[in-house]
């Protein structure tokens, strides 16, 4: 990888085994570190990269784009050339909406990806219209730990609280900001994973990501809230692994 590209990927596992990879876009507020257990779960011929944004982690002092759609356009420039490969894009909450501009990116310059994967987030065109969340301090730490309590803690530390809040401010902003609205089709399958307690997302809602592809579309719905995906990892990561391996060929547009 090329030092821009390490700015901007953590590799958990990437070497010449690796002819897909799977890229994950973290949720609003986190940073790559959210899948760093995922390499231990998935096949050793499976490249595991996590998206880093600006803003968090060992990025804490760059500047998170104003838009999401900046950010879209920064990350697919970053992995232009890693489109020879077979990629299977992987967003939650947040990170499902950045994923999936990063997929139509990815189509429009030749190289579609081979699948998207969703979770915990409405679809692109029916976000018009959703309440809006970004407030004081003490209102987005309300949010979040309303459906993430183990945020508590830190939060009620006041060092760590000044280290994070900056970036779930700025990424809060970037959802808010983020109109949506109608997209051209993905040519790839899209998957939705989602918690049957989710209070950010109904399942019914993240059906409607199978109008945003010409490609097959399925739904798995595991237990738990929005943050359902550490509880259910072993489940979830299976289910991706037939998605990963269900057709190595790096042209493959559908599993």
């Amino acid at each position: 990888m090329t030092s821009v590209q390490e700015q901007w990927v953590r590799r958990y596992r990437d070497d010449d085994e690796c002819a897909t990879k799977l890229i994950c876009f973290p949720p609003a507020g986190a940073g790559a570190s959210t899948f760093r257990t995922w390499a231990q779960g998935l096949p050793t011929d499976i490249g595991v990269l996590g998206i880093r944004y600006p803003g968090r982690e060992d990025r804490l002092n760059e500047p998170v784009p104003t838009r999401l759609e900046d950010l879209a356009d920064d990350i697919a420039d970053v992995l232009g050339d890693l489109t020879g490969h077979r990629l299977v894009l992987f967003g939650h909450s947040m990170g499902a909406s950045v994923a999936h501009e990063v997929a139509l990116r990815f189509q429009e310059r030749g190289h579609s990806p081979a699948a998207l994967c969703v979770s915990g987030r409405q679809p692109t065109h029916a976000l018009s219209g959703r309440p809006m969340i970004f407030g004081t301090d003490e209102e987005i730490i309300a949010h979040i730990v309303s459906f993430d309590a183990s945020r508590a803690e830190i939060f009620a530390d006041e060092d760590l609280r000044e280290i994070v809040l900056p970036a779930i401010r700025a990424d809060y902003r970037l959802v808010d900001e983020y109109g949506g609205g109608p997209r051209p089709l993905l040519d790839c399958p899209v998957y939705g994973y989602t918690g049957d307690e989710d209070t950010q997302v109904t399942p019914e809602q993240m059906s409607r990501w199978g109008e945003l592809t010409r490609g097959d579309f399925r739904l798995r719905v595991f237990p738990g809230g929005h943050f359902y995906l550490r509880a259910e990892e072993a489940p979830l990561l299976a289910d991706v692994t037939r998605v990963l391996t269900a057709d190595k060929s790096p042209s493959a547009t559908a599993p």
